[in-house]
């Protein structure tokens, strides 16, 4: 039988950031069970009490409260970077490309810095590098379809401590940040310890300061 109980659990589950705010007990029980009302008394078919929500709410708020214990990023482990004049060329998958995605590492000075990514997709590669190789790998690619070239990016990387490899909500907690910004990700790269993060040259400086923000002093 569907109890009120049943109905604050799949109600608050279904708002992933409602669920976090309940559970760290930073969320007004009054207000949510107000907002919850009506959607409660039309899966019951009946009236139901405002308390008897906000009891419910008050014990689940007890079950969800380790779920979201904040993860600590030490600055001894921890630290952001900001790389400029980002592309992201998105170019089809075919039997022929593989031996032209080869040559481009050979034109990457990564000696000084420079960056090269690719992520395969079904369909589609993702190149990530720096801007002035644009003109090289587009010559490379020439007879492969080019779906995309994506500009005036940035990569924000984020390194973090190897104890917290194999901890559950890492990337959920940094991501998070970057969605209370309303900054769009454009792609994730996670390497060994460190996640990078392409966002619209727009969100450079923004993004930056939500991820120093994760660092605790």
């Amino acid at each position: 039988m569907v109890t009120i109980s049943h109905m604050v659990h799949k109600l608050v589950d279904e708002k992933i950031y409602l669920q976090e705010a309940i559970g760290k007990g930073i969320a007004s029980y009054g207000s949510v069970a107000k907002q919850l009302k009506p959607e409660i008394e039309k899966e019951l078919k009946k009236e139901v009490a405002h308390y008897a929500i906000v009891a419910a709410l008050r014990r689940y708020a007890e079950k969800l409260n380790n779920r979201f214990k904040e993860i600590k990023f030490s600055p001894d482990n921890s630290e952001v970077n900001l790389k400029t004049n980002i592309i992201d060329i998105n170019v089809l998958k075919t039997p022929s490309l593989f031996d032209k995605l080869k040559r481009i590492y050979d034109v990457i000075n990564f000696d000084n810095g420079d960056i090269l990514h690719m992520i395969y997709g079904r369909n589609t590669v993702s190149i990530v590098t720096n801007e002035r190789y644009k003109k090289q790998i587009c010559d490379f690619l020439q007879y492969e379809k080019i779906l995309g070239v994506d500009e005036n990016l940035v990569a924000l990387s984020f390194s973090i401590n190897k104890d917290l490899v194999n901890t559950p909500g890492v990337l959920f907690q940094i991501v998070r940040n970057f969605a209370w910004e309303t900054i769009n990700i454009r792609e994730i790269i996670s390497i060994d310890l460190e996640m990078t993060f392409i966002v619209e040259e727009k969100d450079a400086i923004t993004g930056y300061k939500a991820l120093k923000r994760l660092i605790i002093e």
